[in-house]
């Protein structure tokens, strides 16, 4: 059999005494965590034991002892030795250390059902000898290891761990729930002197603390103005239908959900027990802080040298430029568009009909453009909430701006959609079939001289007028492609900026024992005469993993369409950027 004992390196030269750790359950393999320093008094460390169990909920025990003889000092192996019988183990590990070696000695003391004590040196013996207990020492960084997270992490959920923790999931647990042990200071004047690890100043920790007494206060305010929020989110008012449907279409008002949700985490009074409520709420502290941050940059830029006036200015040039084009772009679909021939009739009404739509547009932008830098103006202040707000701001002026090349799509998109279900329903009346609606199938029917002729004659006039139509229908469709694609640059923008977990993949830059997805062993040592020693080394999780694991979920962590829905979609006319999604067939 093979024992492993995980010996922190901050006691590989502490001076004798008692090692306290824990018997890993089962498995053959011990932790020790602290080395308690003689001289000291039995019931006195049987009591300390007693409370470090109470704090930290780990089975702390005496594990054996430790023995680092000074120079002129002389040996206590044999009193160190005689402790096993004042602290009663099955098993009583003797690891000692000769001065100028870097390996240890270990010796088993067994105690048989008898009480008697069997002896075993754990050093390598000859083939003719007896089978014996063999050591291997695994030497870890006690500060890492405490806290470090090794993934994949528990669910939080007993009835999903059916499976017992690994052995190096126990040593990482017993090292993290331990930290009670590491408050024992090496310059305090009490009773028991110990080595283990611990900070080298305390300065920080005092900041830490006054930092946690501040946002006390803090989260109550926030708490308070939410639930203000909230109560003025509640009115009647706000519950009507065309507000309630305008609030979830616009950009801003999806932000200002998101944004009210984090911050209700974040001022939430109940502290993050487990790992994953810990980091998402590191995520959406350092994602706010960060928004913040590149909204106030954004904010002076914009009010620095009277760039508002000059963003007005370039305003209405461009909308006038967009509008005259569009004419220009309707004279030509209107004419011999590369030489193919359209319906005249069909497409002088298409033509005229968006003409007008046109005119309406350049009336409304110009009697809006007196207000245009007051609604910039004011419109900047939203960047001090954070670049977000900016950015879905800028989404929904976007919107607006283009609402009347939205109109044409939607036009030309029904018109086309329309046809399209004519023909397919007309095709099956020449085949004897209908689409049953009840049943949601296709089954066979009988139709009569008169019914065929009338289908006859509709599906020759949409079949005729399908290329007028269709060609209306795919300008306004790649017109509308492009105005989608710079909103979906910005909402992926919004999106990142909300869900990237900049806090856990700092702690994967800077500190990257802390989020640990195994670990790597190298020999250390290996002299005869002495057991094996490895050093336990933390692999990191991967950036990806990191992404992966720890994104804060928003509306664009979902799957969506599909490419070859979206073809789909397209094909037969149907919206892409639909107010509501069609869940049931229509004929």
């Amino acid at each position: 059999m093979v024992l492993k004992i995980f010996f922190p390196q901050c006691c590989n030269r502490a001076e004798s005494g008692l090692l306290v750790g824990r018997w890993i359950s089962g498995h053959d393999s011990a932790v020790v965590l602290a080395v308690i320093h003689y001289p000291f008094i039995p019931g006195q460390v049987k009591q300390y034991i007693q409370q470090m169990q109470a704090q930290s909920g780990v089975g702390l025990t005496v594990l054996g002892s430790w023995s680092l003889p000074k120079e002129g000092q002389e040996s206590m192996e044999s009193f160190l030795r005689d402790l096993s019988t004042i602290f009663p183990q099955q098993r009583w590990l003797q690891v000692s250390r000769q001065m100028g070696k870097m390996g240890f000695i270990c010796e088993v003391v067994n105690r048989n059902q008898n009480g008697q004590e069997t002896q075993q040196e754990a050093k390598k013996q000859n083939d003719d000898d007896e089978e014996e207990e063999k050591v291997i020492f695994v030497h870890y960084e006690q500060r890492k290891v405490m806290l470090s997270q090794l993934h994949p992490t528990e669910s939080g959920d007993p009835d999903l761990d059916t499976e017992p923790p690994s052995e190096l999931k126990q040593v990482f647990q017993t090292v993290a729930r331990s930290q009670p042990l590491f408050f024992l200071d090496r310059y305090d004047d009490g009773p028991l002197k110990s080595t283990h690890w611990q900070s080298e100043g305390r300065e920080a920790s005092i900041i830490v603390e006054l930092l946690k007494q501040a946002s006390v206060p803090l989260c109550v305010l926030i708490s308070w103005l939410l639930a203000l929020w909230t109560w003025l989110c509640s009115i009647r008012i706000f519950s009507l239908y065309p507000l309630r449907f305008l609030s979830s279409k616009l950009s801003t008002c999806v932000q200002i959900s998101y944004r009210t949700e984090h911050m209700r985490t974040l001022s939430s009074p109940k502290p993050a027990i487990e790992h994953k409520q810990f980091m998402r709420k590191g995520n959406i502290l350092v994602s706010f802080l960060v928004d913040v941050g590149l909204g106030v940059l954004l904010m002076s830029w914009l009010y620095r040298d009277d760039h508002i006036a000059t963003l007005a200015n370039m305003l209405m040039p461009a909308a006038d430029h967009v509008a005259k084009e569009l004419e220009e772009l309707l004279q030509w679909l209107m004419g011999a568009p590369a030489g193919l021939k359209m319906n005249r009739a069909l497409d002088q009404v298409l033509g005229r009909f968006f003409l007008y739509h046109i005119h309406l547009w350049i009336s409304y932008i110009h009697l809006m453009s007196p207000f245009i830098e007051g609604i910039l103006w004011y419109g900047g202040l939203s960047a001090c909430l954070g670049l977000t707000f900016a950015l879905s701001l800028l989404s929904d002026m976007v919107a607006l701006l283009t609402f009347h090349i939205y109109c044409f799509y939607v036009y030309g998109a029904r018109l086309y959609c329309l046809k399209i279900y004519g023909l397919s329903s007309l095709w099956r009346l020449f085949r004897g079939k209908k689409w049953n609606v009840l049943r949601q199938r296709v089954d066979s029917c009988s139709y009569d001289v008169d019914q065929l002729f009338i289908g006859t004659l509709l599906f020759t006039i949409l079949l005729f007028l399908l290329p007028t139509t269709a060609l209306y229908y795919l300008v306004f469709t790649l017109l509308r492609l492009v105005v989608v694609l710079f909103q979906g640059i910005l909402h992926l923008s919004v999106d990142f900026i909300n869900s990237f977990p900049l806090f856990a993949m700092g702690l994967r830059l800077f500190r990257p024992y802390r989020l640990a997805e195994g670990v790597k062993f190298q020999v250390l040592c290996e002299e005869p005469g002495t057991a094996l020693h490895l050093l336990m080394e933390i692999n990191p999780l991967k950036c990806s993993t990191v992404v992966q694991l720890y994104r804060t979920p928003t509306y664009s962590c979902y799957p969506r369409d599909s490419w070859a829905a979206l073809v789909k979609k397209l094909f037969v006319g149907e919206l892409i950027y639909p107010w509501r999604h069609k869940s049931t067939k229509v004929d």
